[in-house]
């Protein structure tokens, strides 16, 4: 039995509610303060038993640490913006194949370990559509990291000269889902297509990865060498 929680009351809390504030703050259930008076008025007026109750707080405190891993998840993929798959527009590219899109929503590729290619030209919809993917898989609880491919080598680059290079580079290959946007807009610098091509050679078949490209002659090249 759920309700949607009111939280607007003038009642004094009752005594013994305020006695379980510092016994839920020890117990790391703080939130459980939030609904915990409503709650309480809720069991009243409806005469629910204590197992009901119970039931209720229980399910109050399941949602409220979802929520907050939901938001971690979301802080730390590094998506730009708010691309959803209910906010794009597959009318505006009728070329779109909107039925593998969907599959794709579906994440069932994320548990098979494989990787996916996004190719178009510029405007058509290919970093809104990765990203939408990445945010279904986010609500799955599927921990995804989104980064451009020159910020993904800076990173590993930084990390050879601090000397974390592998730290870095397990690190990377052991994320769920990653998103590499506008791979090879920028030429590679010199050892840099041997880092990508490791990542990707490491990735393989032990986590998902999404790359988009604005297919051209030279991205064609790039992607038959490392992917």
């Amino acid at each position: 039995m759920t309700t949607d929680i009111d939280t607007t009351s003038s009642a004094p809390t009752p005594a013994p509610l305020l006695g379980l504030v510092p016994v839920l703050k020890q117990l790391r259930l703080s939130g459980l303060l939030d609904s915990l008076e409503v709650r309480n008025r809720e069991a009243i007026e409806n005469k629910l038993t204590y197992p009901e109750f119970l039931a209720l707080m229980i399910q109050d405190e399941a949602a409220r640490r979802d929520q907050k891993k939901y938001g971690l998840r979301l802080r730390r993929s590094g998506f730009r913006g708010d691309k959803t798959l209910e906010g794009f527009d597959f009318a505006f590219n009728p070329s779109i194949n909107e039925a593998m899109v969907r599959e794709l929503a579906s994440c069932t590729f994320i548990d098979d370990h494989a990787s996916v290619l996004i190719a178009g030209r510029c405007g058509t919809g290919k970093s809104h559509i990765a990203q939408a993917i990445g945010h279904v898989a986010v609500r799955q609880g599927v921990d995804v990291m989104f980064s451009s491919q020159t910020d993904l080598l800076r990173q590993l680059n930084a990390a050879r000269a601090t000397g974390g290079f592998e730290r870095k580079m397990q690190t990377l290959v052991r994320v769920p889902l990653l998103i590499v946007d506008d791979f090879g807009l920028k030429p590679f610098k010199p050892g840099q297509d041997e880092d990508f091509h490791d990542l990707v050679a490491e990735r393989y078949e032990r986590a998902a990865t999404i790359v988009y490209v604005i297919w051209n002659r030279r991205t064609s090249v790039l992607l038959s060498l490392y992917l």
